[in-house]
């Protein structure tokens, strides 16, 4: 298909005016100068809730949603979305772990475990986030960026990839925290505009909604059932709730990538209200992304002949079929504005990860190294450290493909299963009870790895015989077929076990070096002098746990 066919000269004056006015926020506010490390990573703690909100928005709303959710809606239908429904998570974030996170006065995740445990565990969680960034977030942003401009503009895949790597690198490096945060915000708009747009086609195109779950469940019955059996190899539903769970807690409430939005604030109450926005703002996927893969689905059922997902290679690729949705049915002008959508995704999730590696590395790593370093010298380490990050990412796309069926959103789910309960489980456990000592926290940490080096050995190892079918006789086969999602109760189970054990075990922490940082050292007096909501934050949240619900029971057997 020739790029002339796709794009018209509105589409591209369209583009590249949104583009313009993208490096125009950069430019002003790389303009206003970052002071020192706190103005650099943190934006200066002055950001206010809705920026906040719509950051964490685009910042989780990257590659993983533009390409692959609706990749795994057009191939499975709506388990997955079991995972968009974690906003209620985001409430969490905001009402459980923030006031401790904002207590401690710390930049980072790690060191706010440094400042709950001790050093050990800092230095294990700071190269531990880089390395699954390298796994999950960058390597897979990439990837889709190479999808995402290769089907818009006709470009080779990795002239797209790294085309996109290169503007978000160099936006994200000169202005830091402040130029992402505010560039994300315009990018949400961007985004939902677009993707709401496309929505509103796709069901013009397939007739609306009765004949959209009619064409689909007539060939895959359960499509739009988020339900399925204990025993399902893919999508058992107690995997998807408990282990979701599990894996929403670490990637919500404990990960440096979104976390960091919310300490950008300068008290508890805006940190929450912008927690809380971004929960509502987390609802959007299943609508805009998720139900837009089904709709090229049924459009595919409709009419092969002009909706396929079909590459080059005569090969069915579900990760094209929101590009296939642009390229096919948005009219001239449309195509460009929602072009920049889908790039502002994939710009918005790259220039978070940049910005938390460089915050990690510089903070956590290089300032413990050399702590008489200028404020200044460490920003500039901190930008040296982004490109070290991209090239790794760029390293490891070969390897994704071969983990999660091709599939982009469901590799991520299976990476972030082995990644994310042993951090859920020190965390978690860290903050409800006080005797959780420092001991517990590196021993905890440590197995996780162990088992997350063993899984995903194994899972790689064996793909070709998972992939055919094939039955081997052996433990590690055994562990490699696990249902991801219930690998990762068992590893939260075991993990959660080993930290109360060891810390049983071994003696008490100080308890008056931990004071605000757990329930068991925060009195009363402490929670009351930080007013950190109101009755409108309580009444938001409990709604917002009512609709999650509702969508909850709206795609069960009930329905579908």
């Amino acid at each position: 298909m020739n790029s002339s066919s796709i794009f018209h000269t509105l589409d591209w004056i369209v583009l590249g005016i949104y583009f313009l006015i993208l490096i125009v926020v950069a430019v002003w506010v790389a303009l206003q100068r970052n002071k020192n490390t706190e103005d650099y990573f943190l934006a200066g703690r002055n950001v206010g809730w809705f920026v906040i909100g719509a950051s964490i928005f685009a910042s989780n709303i990257g590659s993983e949603h533009v390409v692959g959710l609706a990749g795994t809606g057009f191939s499975s239908g709506t388990p997955l979305a079991h995972y968009e429904l974690h906003a209620w998570i985001v409430l969490l974030l905001g009402w459980l772990f923030l006031p401790f996170y904002m207590r401690s006065g710390a930049f980072t995740m790690p060191e706010f475990l440094e400042k709950r445990f001790d050093s050990r565990s800092r230095w294990f969680l700071s190269v531990f986030s880089l390395f699954a960034y390298v796994l999950t977030k960058v390597s897979v942003t990439i990837y889709a960026g190479g999808i995402v401009v290769s089907e818009l503009l006709n470009l080779d895949f990795w002239i797209g990839a790294i085309g996109i790597v290169v503007f978000t690198g160099i936006y994200t490096i000169i202005g830091g925290l402040k130029a992402v945060v505010y560039t994300e915000t315009l990018q949400t708009v961007v985004l939902i505009s677009g993707s709401v747009i496309i929505t509103y086609l796709g069901f013009q195109e397939v007739g609306g909604w009765n004949e959209l779950t009619k064409t689909v469940t007539e060939v895959s019955p359960d499509h739009f059932n988020m339900w399925r059996p204990m025993n399902d190899p893919d999508f058992p539903w107690t995997g998807l709730l408990i282990g979701g769970t599990i894996v929403g807690i670490w990637y919500w409430c404990t990960d440096q990538y979104i976390v960091q939005r919310t300490l950008a604030a300068n008290n508890i109450m805006i940190g929450r209200r912008g927690a809380i926005f971004g929960a509502y703002l987390k609802l959007l996927p299943i609508l805009i992304f998720l139900i837009p893969g089904i709709i090229a689905y049924a459009l595919t059922l409709q009419n092969p002949e002009m909706f396929n997902v079909i590459d080059s290679n005569g090969v069915e690729r579900a990760d094209r079929a929101f590009p296939m949705l642009v390229t096919t049915l948005l009219p001239v002008g449309i195509k460009g504005l929602v072009a920049g959508g889908l790039m502002a995704a994939l710009m918005s999730s790259l220039a978070s990860v940049f910005n938390s590696c460089s915050t990690i590395f510089t903070i956590d790593i290089y300032k413990k190294i050399k702590p008489e370093k200028s404020e200044k010298y460490l920003v500039n380490i901190g930008k040296i450290a982004t490109l070290v990050i991209v090239v790794l990412g760029i390293a490891w796309i070969p390897i994704m493909e071969r983990i999660g069926g091709g599939v982009m959103y469901q590799y991520l789910q299976n990476v972030q299963a082995y990644i994310g309960p042993p951090v859920t489980a020190v965390f978690l456990l860290g903050i409800v009870w006080k005797r959780i000592n420092a001991q517990a926290s590196i021993v905890t940490l440590s197995a996780g790895l162990v088992l997350l080096i063993i899984r995903l050995s194994s899972e790689i190892y064996f793909q070709s015989e998972i992939s055919s079918g094939l039955v081997v006789d052996s433990v590690f086969f055994e562990f490699a077929t696990i249902n991801f999602s219930h690998m990762a109760i068992f590893i939260f189970v075991f993990s959660a076990l080993l930290c109360v054990t060891v810390s049983l075990l071994t003696d008490e922490p100080d308890y008056s070096k931990i004071k605000g940082l757990s329930f068991g050292t925060t009195n009363r007096e402490m929670i009351s002098k930080e007013k950190s909501y109101t009755n409108y934050d309580i009444i938001f949240s409990v709604l917002l746990v009512l609709l999650v619900i509702g969508i909850l029971v709206f795609f069960s057997p009930i329905f579908f």
